[in-house]
């Protein structure tokens, strides 16, 4: 049978070829607590300070050592920053002339230019070490305290020097104490000794370097020694290295080495990273996670938390028991408290330095789409909890949707947006604004295909899944409306101008231009038919149903919505420029549009045979996708019910997360850990995709594989409506994701 006559026969009624769909099972993610890190920063305001020491004492006090002498972290919470201030709390320790802080029996130590001494023990501890340049420091029973000034090594209990001795042709660079074999190990620039705290003889074990930084780790059972590149292993119990220099890390300049809590951490001058139990690491760069990336130290805080000194401040680096609907609450909380405008679902723009109350709200080209994902997210919260909160949430979404439509001359044609008449910003955009009827108002034009399918997605969820009838009908009446103004117009979206916007293009002399293997033939043919069987299902017109059949049959509209993702790519030589120009690389804009779409186009199908095969076309796009680990994708994927939709990596998706948005400046480019792969036409950069706590903060339109962002640092605070909570409260409605259960923490 040729092709165009099994597909007429295919789409032109309701026959089932292939009988009932299966229902197979589908996993099901056990909604477990996990845990949740997050950043409270500490900024000096002196930034060449020279934050050199730092501390925490068994009640949590928090002490660093700078050029002016002890400092303290003051105020600070999640998303408001702190200070580095000065320690006033033992006013005689201004006059001390410090050179080190450090940890001794859980009190807090000093070194000055005369004695190791502290403020614990009623303030008897007071080791006089005759080494007036003495720099560095570590404690061991009895308090034995071993003290160097870089260069000679004095080993002090009280008044009494028990031991001189030096290193020869070497620095010091960092001292520890062994407990459990009764030594001190010292770590020169180029050396690592031991000495006995019992007969005390410096011994050299192991030559090298240039060492940075090291510490005992695994109980006590191992030595981690920081290099200017990567870090080794040392077993101090046969004094020799354990396997070859580490170089595939995030940075490998290590400025810091740290077991804390028993994991084990790193600084170096590009941030901080720590050593996950799969053997790879996580990786803390930029100020979501830092005041500055050049971290110098690293120690354990308060209440299980890290705490990394950087040059520019400190961070309390917490970490919070949480579920995923845990997450979700928090989540709820950031959008309804500042990221609602009129209604929409909108970004927090112009802050400073990631300070979200100097923020202000901003409009966007796509506003209807970023509110329609959350309006979505929101119908099937209320699907599933019958959240009045929720459904209110989606009452006033549907209020701005709506007013798209009544705020611009053309019927049927919504808006991008809406603001205030005068608003600074039809001035810098000519273009897209322009003046309303309604008085007051101006309304952003210029409308794209991918607001349309965006509005299509959710009232297609509000119509079926809301209990409350005047919304259902309101979410009707748009799909109609909407698509009446399209099919009126010969499949185009015609603006206020009287001509079709740049993208609203469904008519096949413009579909059907692009050549077979460029993606915009195959995206708006799904699209289209998409819409046209959400618009049929509501409102039960014929002519909806007709046109979808004109186009599958007639304009191979459903050969082309078929068309395996593997034979998308760059236009051929002799295609025009505009085909050329829409293929240059894979635009994750479409992905978007044809998940959303994909809502309607398998939910709505007009029989089960076209629905299995759009099934089929799903699943193909997924595998696609499956590299970036793209938690709305794999969820959508899931409406399908197949069993394989990689459930586990939309966990993981939304597990990874972190809980501040904000769009800070993150480098990953340098990064050693990360496995390249050759330009390709997907733009996939690594053969891995980095968590989302790792990578810059990006709607599902971005490329998950960007390892930079480096402008406007921390301007801009996207909303988690969207990003998040739409393929959560999907997951939920689609049973895919459980309500939270109570438990033990899973690891990560």
């Amino acid at each position: 049978m040729r092709f165009h006559s099994f597909c007429a026969a295919l789409v032109s009624g309701g026959a089932l070829l292939f009988g009932a769909l299966s229902a197979a099972a589908q996993s099901v993610y056990q909604d477990k607590p996990f845990v949740q890190e997050y950043s409270v920063k500490y900024y000096t305001d002196k930034p060449d300070a020279s934050l050199t020491g730092l501390a925490c004492d068994r009640n949590g006090v928090i002490q660093l050592l700078s050029g002016a002498g002890l400092e303290r972290p003051a105020g600070g919470q999640f998303l408001v920053p702190g200070q580095v201030r000065p320690d006033r709390s033992y006013r005689p320790m201004k006059d001390r002339k410090l050179t080190a802080v450090g940890m001794h029996e859980g009190q807090l130590v000093y070194l000055d230019d005369r004695a190791v001494l502290s403020n614990a023990w009623a303030g008897k501890l007071h080791a006089e070490h005759q080494l007036p340049g003495a720099r560095l420091f570590a404690g061991a029973p009895d308090f034995t305290f071993l003290v160097s000034d870089g260069k000679a090594l004095h080993l002090v209990q009280d008044k009494t020097i028990r031991w001189k001795g030096s290193l020869t042709n070497d620095q010091v660079v960092a001292i520890r104490y062994q407990p459990s074999a009764g030594q001190f190990w010292i770590l020169g620039e180029r050396s690592v000794q031991v000495l006995p705290l019992r007969n005390p003889a410096l011994t050299t074990v192991y030559t090298g370097g240039p060492f940075t930084a090291f510490d005992l780790t695994d109980k006590g059972q191992k030595l981690v020694l920081g290099t200017t590149d990567g870090y080794l292993e040392f077993d101090p119990a046969t004094r020799k290295p354990v396997g070859a220099v580490r170089r595939k890390l995030p940075a490998t300049d290590i400025t810091a080495v740290a077991d804390v809590n028993g994991r084990l951490w790193f600084g170096t001058s590009q941030g901080a990273f720590a050593l996950r139990p799969d053997g790879k690491y996580d990786y803390y760069n930029g100020e979501r996670w830092l005041p500055g990336n050049a971290v110098t130290q690293i120690t354990a805080g308060p209440a299980g938390s890290v705490l990394i000194l950087t040059t520019a401040g400190l961070t309390r680096m917490e970490s919070k028991r949480m579920t995923l609907y845990d997450k979700a609450k928090f989540y709820d909380t950031q959008v309804r408290s500042r990221h609602i405008r009129n209604g929409f679902n909108a970004s927090l723009s112009g802050m400073e330095k990631g300070n979200i109350d100097t923020g202000f709200l901003a409009d966007s080209d796509n506003d209807g789409l970023w509110t329609s994902m959350y309006l979505a997210g929101e119908i099937f919260r209320y699907a599933v909890t019958k959240d009045k909160e929720a459904l209110q949430n989606c009452r006033e979404s549907l209020d701005a949707m709506e007013r798209l439509y009544t705020v611009t001359p053309v019927p049927g044609f919504p808006a991008r947006s809406f603001e205030r008449k005068g608003y600074i910003a039809r001035l810098s955009d000519p273009e897209r604004w322009q003046p309303s009827p309604q008085p007051g108002w101006d309304f952003k034009a210029t409308t794209s295909s991918d607001e349309v399918i965006g509005h299509i997605f959710a009232f297609g969820a509000m119509a079926e899944l809301m209990d409350d009838r005047n919304l259902k009908s309101r979410a009707i009446t748009l799909i109609d409306t909407l698509m009446s103004h399209i099919i009126t117009h010969d499949m185009y979206l015609i603006d206020y101008d009287g001509k079709p916007t740049m993208w609203g293009k469904w008519n096949p002399s413009y579909v059907n231009s692009f050549p077979t293997n460029v993606g915009d033939r195959k995206l708006n043919s799904s699209n289209i038919v998409a819409m046209l069987q959400t618009a049929y299902h509501f409102t039960k017109k014929e002519k909806y149903k007709q046109k979808a059949f004109e186009l599958m049959n007639k304009h191979g509209y459903f050969e082309n919505l078929m068309r395996p993702m593997s034979h998308i790519g760059k236009a051929p030589d002799n295609a025009d420029e505009h085909s050329k120009l829409m293929s240059d690389g894979w635009n994750h804009s479409d992905d978007e549009m044809y998940f959303v779409g994909y809502w309607g186009l398998y939910r709505y199908a007009f029989n089960d045979t076209l629905r299995t095969h759009f099934k089929k076309s799903i699943i193909d796009h997924w595998e696609a996708e499956r590299p970036e680990k793209e938690g709305a994708w794999n969820i959508f994927t899931a409406l399908t019910g197949t069993k394989t939709f990689d459930l586990n990596e939309a966990a993981w998706y939304l597990r990874e997360h972190p809980l501040d948005l904000i769009d800070w400046d993150i480098r990953n480019s340098h990064r050693k850990d990360i496995e390249r792969i050759p330009d390709n036409f997907r733009r996939q950069t690594t053969k891995e995709v980095l968590p989302p706590d790792e990578r810059p903060i990006q709607r599902h339109n971005g490329n998950m594989f960007s390892l930079d962002r480096t402008r406007s640092n921390g301007v801009s605070e996207h909303s988690a409506g969207d990003i998040w909570l739409l393929p959560y409260w999907m997951g939920r409605y689609l049973g895919v994701i459980t309500a939270p259960i109570d438990g033990p923490v899973a690891s990560r």
